[in-house]
């Protein structure tokens, strides 16, 4: 067993990297085709990875919608869905959220100590939650995911949660879906924040693959830790 998961991070964009737009609505990025595109790729995971923030505002279920998708898994001797994990720094999290209600794969929820200790009681029966340290440590949350048989992690948001696994290079591959339009919105969401990357000039990302998803670009890249 690796001492941590590979990590697949997933994400569509703008052609300016942004990753939705300012209003209340969420933008859709993404295509049909596209959207079964990903979930076949998480049916081929452990376990699915967003940030409390992405909770809290897209209130995702993160299942596999293919009935077939999942019977193979379930062949498999897999749960149908893939385990669910989330961050949290402040323990802001709604019990009644599609990501602790939907699915019977279990729930992981990662914070430091004290958030952690406030979480446990109202989480009760919905999620297990773990202590991730203090301040919150990807390496600890990584290592814990191992030890719990998972193999292959896949990340989906949002760009606090891409920043934070990116700069800290805990990043295997990377499968950006690049959608044929411009946001220009300063204060909408972008793929990244700021931050020191280890990919750079001197040391750039491999690009993989190119796939065209109608009018979508899918750019699949390899980063120096990809070890499959």
């Amino acid at each position: 067993m690796s001492d941590r998961p590979y990590v697949l991070l997933s994400c569509a964009m703008s052609a300016d990297g942004y990753i939705d737009d300012a209003t209340p609505e969420r933008l859709r990025l993404s295509s049909t085709a596209d959207f079964d595109r990903v979930d076949a790729v998480r049916a081929g995971c452990d376990a699915i990875l967003v940030g409390a923030g992405t909770v809290r505002a897209d209130d995702p279920g993160l299942l596999i919608r293919s009935e077939a998708r999942r019977a193979k898994r379930v062949a498999r001797g897999l749960p149908a869905h893939l385990t669910k994990v989330t961050l949290t720094w402040s323990g802001d999290l709604d019990p009644g959220a599609r990501f602790f209600t939907t699915g019977d794969a279990p729930k992981l929820v990662y914070a430091p100590p004290p958030a952690a200790g406030e979480l446990a009681p109202r989480l009760d029966g919905l999620a297990e939650v773990v202590d991730a340290g203090d301040p919150l440590s990807l390496p600890r949350v990584l290592g814990d995911l191992a030890a719990r048989g998972v193999r292959r992690l896949m990340v989906e948001g949002g760009g606090g949660v891409h920043t934070l696994f990116l700069t800290a290079d805990l990043v295997d591959e990377l499968q950006l879906v690049v959608a044929p339009f411009f946001l220009g919105d300063p204060s909408a969401p972008r793929f990244v924040r700021s931050g020191v990357f280890p990919q750079s000039p001197e040391r750039p990302m491999r690009l993989a693959e190119v796939t065209r998803i109608g009018d979508l670009a899918l750019l699949r890249y390899l980063t120096g830790n990809a070890r499959g």
